[in-house]
């Protein structure tokens, strides 16, 4: 993967994003870190192209984002469409969970990660 410049003002939001994770990222971000999820790295928080990913794996190509009702509005559905299709047309594959999938059946999230991945890279 070429290196990317990250500008920064992107890398220090991302930075304060970090330190501020809501109870559903702090949870996945659990099973994510240090290669806990089946050897497969994931950065918290990484700036990708003008957006800041909630959870991406640089070698395999997910970004998983974590939602809350806020994404549920006409204009922040919308975005994030925006956002997807953006993120996909660079070659990520795109993966959504509401918070409350996260905090009531983080097995399951896990799960449906490493079956998209497997599907992907098998």
């Amino acid at each position: 993967m070429p290196h990317t410049v990250i500008p920064p003002k992107s890398r220090a939001h991302a930075r304060q994003m970090r330190r501020k994770l809501t109870d559903a990222e702090r949870k996945l971000w659990n099973e994510l870190r240090a290669h806990r999820l089946m050897g497969i790295g994931f950065r918290r928080q990484f700036p990708i192209a003008g957006y800041i990913a909630d959870f991406a794996c640089l070698t395999h190509r997910p970004i998983v984002e974590l939602d809350g009702s806020q994404h549920a509005v006409n204009e922040n559905a919308a975005y994030d469409a925006l956002r997807t299709g953006r993120l996909e047309s660079d070659g990520w594959t795109v993966l959504r969970f509401w918070n409350d999938e996260v905090l009531k059946d983080i097995d399951g999230v896990c799960a449906h990660i490493l079956k998209i991945l497997a599907e992907e890279h098998p």
